[in-house]
């Protein structure tokens, strides 16, 4: 997407990748209906006016909307028959509607969306190790912050860390593990530089924030390796499932309040990254799809109403009460979930303009 100026390149991008990861999401949603038996009426790609519709032999509906933000699969007869207007009751399908399938299969559905999103950075991971290769960041010492740990130790980039008080270290992840649990504490460091190895004396300097031991270094280059399909395929869900974790974390960071809410971000920062990624090259092009899949799956089972999480948690309680939850308890779960994701939205969308100077601008304008 050279040929296009910015802004379209974020927008173009942006788009490709929305449509892609929602594609496969809503693609879960009816293969997942389609095998538990339920007739899906319309599979939809954007919302409001359509663009393009087509109706297959099964009578389900195609369709583009005009609105590239989101997508919907539109099971028959997702209501209840307490819910249905009569018309809508007398137009069932018997054996084919979503309501009188079993909490189970009603569950799988729901759940093979995210599910979906996880198999596609799965799958995305690791056509990058099986082509490009997986990154594995060797202690090597790619930068020295001025008057820490390491600048006094006399560490320099280049370096090449060999063991830590006779533990042998083979990637930067282990390096940093063992520096943080030993805030404050001397440590032994092996070090090759050049053709000739060193030992020096560090100790780890806590971290303001949480106490965490630091050294003040930044990884080297990572150094790529090809690996087999099957092994690649492994690999890639080990990264899926550590992304997740690290995102997971995250999130309750940002709800504990030890970690600022300033990160999250909204559409405008994704179309801004989506841009950044596009020149960066194709593998990198990917490896953000992959990452924003799995926060899209991870989005979508937080248990709030509205979100597929939210339905899996009403089936739940369904699942232990025996009978589905009244009709008013599940309408004000959807009204408050609806609520949340607005304030969500708003609060995501603001963070944007901020980050974009935008909020900086107007208060400028303001005086």
């Amino acid at each position: 997407m050279e040929f296009l100026p910015e802004p379209f390149r974020s927008i173009a991008s942006f788009l490709v990748v929305l449509g892609v990861l929602i594609f496969i999401h809503e693609l879960g949603h009816y293969l997942a209906a389609r095998w538990r038996g339920v007739h899906v009426e319309r599979f939809s790609i954007g919302f409001g006016r359509a663009l393009y519709t087509r109706t297959d032999k099964r009578g389900c509906e195609w369709r583009i909307g005009w609105l590239p933000l989101g997508g919907y699969v539109k099971m028959h007869g997702m209501e209840d028959l307490g819910e249905a207007a009569p018309e809508q009751a007398a137009a069932f399908r018997p054996g084919e509607t979503f309501h009188e399938k079993s909490v189970g299969d009603r569950a799988l559905v729901v759940a093979a969306g995210p599910f979906f999103n996880f198999a596609l950075a799965v799958l995305l991971f690791a056509a990058l190790f099986v082509v490009v290769g997986r990154p594995s960041a060797v202690p090597s010492v790619g930068n020295v912050v001025e008057a820490s740990a390491a600048a006094r130790a006399g560490l320099a980039p280049g370096d090449r860390i060999i063991s830590m008080d006779g533990q042998k270290v083979e990637r930067f992840e282990a390096l940093q593990r063992y520096v943080q649990a030993r805030a404050g504490q001397a440590i032994e460091i092996l070090v090759a530089r050049g053709d000739s190895q060193i030992k020096v004396m560090a100790t780890p300097q806590p971290r303001p924030s949480d106490g965490l031991g630091m050294l003040g270094i930044t990884a080297g280059m990572p150094v790529f390796e090809k690996l087999d399909p099957f092994s690649a395929v492994w690999a890639g869900v080990t990264h899926t499932l550590d992304i997740t974790w690290q995102t997971l974390v995250g999130v309750w960071q940002m709800i504990s309040g030890s970690r600022g809410a300033e990160d999250l971000g909204g559409p405008l920062r994704i179309a801004q990254m989506s841009g950044q990624v596009a020149n960066m090259g194709l593998s990198a092009f990917i490896t953000f799809a992959a990452l924003l899949s799995v926060n899209l799956a991870l989005i979508n089972l937080f248990p709030i109403p509205v979100l597929d999480g939210g339905h899996l948690m009403f089936y739940a309680a369904e699942a232990i009460r025996g009978r589905p939850l009244p009709l008013k308890a599940r309408e004000y779960g959807f009204r408050a979930g609806f609520a949340l994701l607005i304030g969500l939205m708003i609060f995501a969308t603001w963070n944007d303009l901020a980050q974009l100077g935008v909020v900086r601008w107007v208060s400028g304008l303001l005086g």
